[in-house]
């Protein structure tokens, strides 16, 4: 068996061993049994390695429940660290409803489809994963009495701001189309953060709700292609990084260590009921500027080059907008972000590189 979290990225260790040396309320966890959906995925594969890492440097004595479509996957996923003791298996589809025997004290909630494209061809899907999904693990949480419970949604959550401050708070939603195909995500998104209100509201359930900037960093899988891996990819290869839009929109982003620590730390202490940004507010930048300074860090041998189609939006990008997502909710609880948007890439790129994700 494996000692440490991970097989072959010394960054995504490095990054575990800090969460778990910072000063989180890690004896909130001793002795609990934590359901983490989507834990394949990027943020949900983050948090359990870290829980896993945590057992073994603080003694925790943590259970982990994992609900997975796949089993294979999973231990695809996770190798050796899949055998542990402290891992159970769930397979299953979370759109149906869970069955857990025994208690569940803390659930993270990160099932969803994040793909561009898939939110354009299986629109439907898309929904009702977000919906009906939700509905199951809110049950699930009000079954079993949990002490607290984070659901995972999006800045795309906010939509086209109408409002002209400098900072979008929590209380600063602005419009969405909802007769777009591509709204299925964000109006999806919408009616889950309801549900987790209603669901606080009606039955108790301590469920906060995390509005993630977008996040990336080591451990990224081989398959991903959203915008960030695109880029470091281009960087690794030496080829020009090519948009298929004019990269208007503004992005907001949080390195995937700090989502992690930020949503344990909101497990703990967010209010139950409502929202909180995750997000580095220092790392704010267009998405033309952010390919601009990736393309930067090849001392001139990759430039940036446009290439839009007619029909950008066969390709499930968002609409353009200006968004600057404010931290100042999150801070006022006692956690900030602190790994600026290059060094994100230098420890993203360090983990592709050293893990043959190129």
């Amino acid at each position: 068996m494996a000692l440490f979290e991970t097989k072959n990225d010394p960054i995504l260790q490095e990054d575990l061993e800090n969460i778990v040396a910072s000063d989180l309320p890690w004896s909130a966890f001793a002795g609990k049994r934590v359901l983490v959906t989507g834990a394949t995925g990027l943020v949900g594969g983050a948090v359990t390695r870290a829980l896993c890492t945590a057992n073994r440097v603080r003694g925790l004595g943590i259970r982990l429940v994992l609900p997975v479509r796949s089993a294979d996957k999973a231990r695809a996923v996770f190798g050796d660290l899949i055998e542990r003791e402290q891992i159970e298996l769930i397979e299953g589809d979370i759109c149906r409803p869970l069955r857990v025997d025994g208690a569940v004290d803390f659930i993270l909630h990160a099932a969803a489809v994040t793909d561009s494209k898939l939110m354009v061809t299986k629109p439907a899907e898309t929904i009702m994963t977000a919906i009906d999904g939700t509905r199951s693990v809110l049950e699930l949480a009000r079954e079993k009495h949990v002490e607290g419970m984070v659901y995972l949604s999006s800045m795309e959550a906010y939509g086209k701001p109408t409002v002209g401050a400098d900072k979008v708070r929590e209380t600063d939603l602005g419009t969405i189309d909802h007769l777009t195909v591509r709204s299925c995500y964000p109006e999806s998104k919408r009616m889950a953060e309801c549900l987790c209100a209603c669901y606080h509201a009606e039955y108790g359930v301590p469920v906060k709700i995390a509005r993630l900037a977008q996040t990336f960093g080591a451990g990224i899988s081989p398959t991903e292609n959203r915008v960030f891996a695109q880029f470091a990819r281009s960087l690794i290869n030496g080829t020009d990084i090519v948009l298929h839009t004019a990269g208007d929109s503004w992005g907001n982003y949080c390195y995937t260590a700090e989502c992690v620590s930020a949503l344990l730390f909101l497990m703990i202490n967010g209010q139950s009921g409502e929202a909180y940004n995750v997000v580095n507010e220092a790392a704010n930048l267009r998405i033309r500027e952010m390919a601009e300074l990736v393309a930067g860090m090849s001392d001139g041998a990759i430039r940036v080059v446009f290439d839009i189609p007619e029909d950008a939006l066969q390709y499930g990008y968002a609409p353009s907008v200006e968004l600057h997502l404010s931290g100042e909710k999150l801070a006022a609880l006692g956690w900030t972000a602190q790994i600026g948007l290059r060094e994100m890439y230098r420890r993203l790129i360090a983990s592709m590189q050293a893990t043959g994700n190129v």
